[in-house]
């Protein structure tokens, strides 16, 4: 209960923080134009979507076979593939090749399964400078704070923002533009490029049939810190499987259509493996870890599974109503949004987050805009559902329910109290329940029934 608690209170408190609502507003706004105009490309995006909803639901389907199809290929491409059960494991197998390495300093691109394992801290605490090389991650970094969102990592800071940030670590001119902070970062990040021991990468895609991995960006930085640093260690949840490379030419532009409005993204890289005999260039050794910790669960449930087929491209937070007014910190998760209310319960204690599974006003924008088509309001309600047969209400919301229930299925009960007392009494109930600062309207002084008969002749 102290995560839901702590939840409605920092939903309150940013749902009111004017200041913060202006970031937002501003920087979704600017997503929801770019995206527009992406969508528009399309002659039929609808098709798109179905196509690529079809695919991804028999990859999930199909999972376990093809991810055996992916350790087979890009270990025939000289990777080497390891399976991590849970974050635990995922941070030992790469701590380890980063110590085997003699690491002092680590590049990495951006990646929401290593913040999901929290890779920077533990690397840090073995004595290895974990820096982020995307500019929105470097962003938060340097700030000390988590991603706000699962594509702009940066989305809750103004240009302004950034600049008194950067002026206090590096100092920088207090009223530099955007266009000088970003030739900044490039050159401050060269020089770590250069002298980076070891590149971590995600992955937007697994390639079955080809064993490759698939990574998608605008920077430039991905593909620095795969292929300069001596070692490359790609880290990647088990769902991001695509059977063949032949798939990308779907999911790519979706994918850039939908996360940023691009028509593609600027680099659209394929790793097949470590430095061949007859390359001058790329890692010498390529190491892939596959992350479980908690998919399984996902897997497992027939329902659920749906989730699985989500390309992270952040449409459904950038168009949920709740996500724009309570921003991405208040959920406490490393996913947010409707998708991360879905699984987070499932990834972590359902017991402890099932309340993100409530927050959600079940409007269908996200099931709307979603690329792949999950039923996200769906999965919401088997969520709240599941959190009611596992008996996880507490007791004020039961005894609540049970009296409401109670009252609304007797009509003369309903009509023993006048409209002045039903007032009163829901005032109390609004201001303890939904808060002082919503205002519900008075109710009529006669009830419907008492109206209907008066008036029916």
């Amino acid at each position: 209960m102290q995560s839901a608690k702590s939840f409605l209170a920092s939903a309150e408190k940013v749902a009111f923080d004017i200041d913060h609502r202006e970031k937002i507003k501003f920087n979704i706004s600017r997503y929801d134009s770019a995206v527009e105009k992406g969508k528009s490309r399309y002659r039929d995006i609808e098709l798109a979507k179905l196509r690529a909803a079809r695919i991804k639901r028999k990859v999930v389907d199909n999972l376990p076979g093809l991810l055996l199809q992916f350790e087979r290929s890009i270990t025939k491409n000289g990777a080497k593939v390891y399976w991590a059960e849970n974050a635990v494991d995922a941070v030992k197998i790469a701590a380890h090749f980063a110590r085997e390495a003699n690491a002092k300093t680590l590049v990495k691109s951006k990646s929401m399964i290593t913040e999901e394992i929290e890779l920077n801290d533990h690397l840090e605490k073995n004595g290895i400078e974990s820096i982020e090389t995307d500019l929105g991650e470097f962003i938060v970094q340097v700030a000390g704070e988590k991603p706000y969102h699962i594509v702009t990592p940066a989305m809750h800071k103004s240009k302004e923002d950034v600049a008194e940030l950067f002026h206090k670590h590096f100092n920088t001119p207090v009223n530099s533009t955007p266009e000088e902070m970003t030739l900044f970062v490039r050159k401050y990040l060269r020089k770590k490029f250069l002298d980076a021991d070891v590149g971590v990468n995600g992955a937007n895609f697994l390639i079955a049939e080809e064993g490759a991995v698939a990574v998608t960006e605008n920077e430039g930085n991905a593909l620095l810190s795969a292929s300069m640093p001596k070692l490359q260690i790609v880290i990647a949840g088990m769902e991001k499987i695509l059977p063949s490379i032949d798939d990308l030419d779907l999911f790519w532009p979706l994918l850039a259509a939908h996360g940023t409005g691009q028509q593609i993204t600027v680099y659209n890289n394929l790793f097949f493996g470590p430095r061949k005999k007859n390359e001058k260039d790329g890692p010498g050794k390529m190491i892939v870890i596959l992350v479980d910790n908690g998919r399984t669960k996902l897997y497992d449930d027939s329902t659920i599974r749906e989730s699985l087929a989500c390309i992270r491209c952040g449409a459904c937070l950038n168009g949920c109503p709740v996500y724009k007014n309570i921003g991405g910190y208040t959920y406490n998760t490393t996913y947010s949004g409707p998708i991360g209310a879905v699984i987070t319960p499932h990834l972590k204690d359902f017991k402890e987050f099932k309340h993100l599974s409530f927050a959600s006003t079940l409007c269908g924008k996200c099931v709307e805009v979603c690329p792949v088509k999950i039923p996200l309001t769906e999965l919401l309600l088997y969520n709240r559902d599941l959190a009611g047969k596992m008996d996880l209400a507490p007791v004020k919301e039961k005894v609540a329910l049970s009296a409401s229930t109670f009252f609304l299925l007797h009509r003369k009960l309903l009509d023993l109290f006048g409209g002045n007392i039903k007032t009163v009494f829901m005032k109390i109930i609004n201001d303890s329940v939904f808060g002082k600062k919503r205002k519900l309207r008075d109710f009529p002084k006669m009830s419907f029934t008492k109206q209907w008969t008066k008036n029916k002749d």
